[in-house]
C-alpha cells in the first residue's frame, strides 16, 4: 500500500547490481517493502511494513538526498520442523526514498514496533511556512 508521494519525496525501487552486507540485506533477492508516505508542515512520515524484521535487522541511513531502508527477517525455520506450506520468503526488504535535499537528516527518528517502522523525516528550516512582517 504506497499513498502518492509529496513532490519532494518519492521513492525509487533498489538497484540489482547492490552487492555487500552493508547494501544487500539477504543473500536471495530484496522485496519493496509496503509503505505510506503523508507530510505534515512540519515533516514527512513513512511507514513501512516489514514482518520479520527485528532491530538488530535493520538498517536506516540518510545521506546524499536518500534515505535508504534495509532489513533482514530474524526467523529462522527449526531443523526439525516440517513445512507444508509458507506465505512469505526470506528475502530481505530495500526500500530507497529520495528528496530534493529539503529533509534535516540531523534529525531523523525512527521507531519499529509490530513489525512497522515509523520514520519521521522533519522538513528542513528553509522549507517550513514561515510569517513575514510587513513594515
Amino acid at each position: 500500500m504506497s499513498l502518492p508521494a509529496s513532490p519532494m519525496l518519492s521513492a525509487q525501487l533498489p538497484p540489482t547490481d547492490v552487492a555487500g552486507p552493508a547494501n544487500a540485506p539477504a543473500a536471495g533477492a530484496t522485496l519493496k517493502p509496503a509503505f505510506a508516505l503523508s507530510e505534515t508542515t512540519d515533516a514527512f512520515h513513512v511507514e513501512v511494513a516489514l514482518p520479520g524484521v527485528n532491530k538488530d535487522g535493520l538498517e536506516v541511513l540518510a545521506k546524499d538526498g536518500q534515505v535508504r531502508i534495509t532489513g533482514r527477517r530474524a526467523w529462522r525455520q527449526p531443523a526439525d520442523w516440517i513445512s507444508l506450506h509458507r506465505e512469505t520468503s526470506d528475502d530481505g526488504y530495500e526500500l530507497v526514498l529520495t528528496h530534493d535535499r529539503h529533509v534535516d537528516t540531523g534529525r531523523v527518528t525512527a521507531e519499529l514496533r509490530d513489525g512497522v517502522l515509523r520514520l519521521a523525516l522533519p522538513k528542513a528550516e528553509d522549507l517550513k511556512p514561515r510569517k513575514i512582517l510587513i513594515n
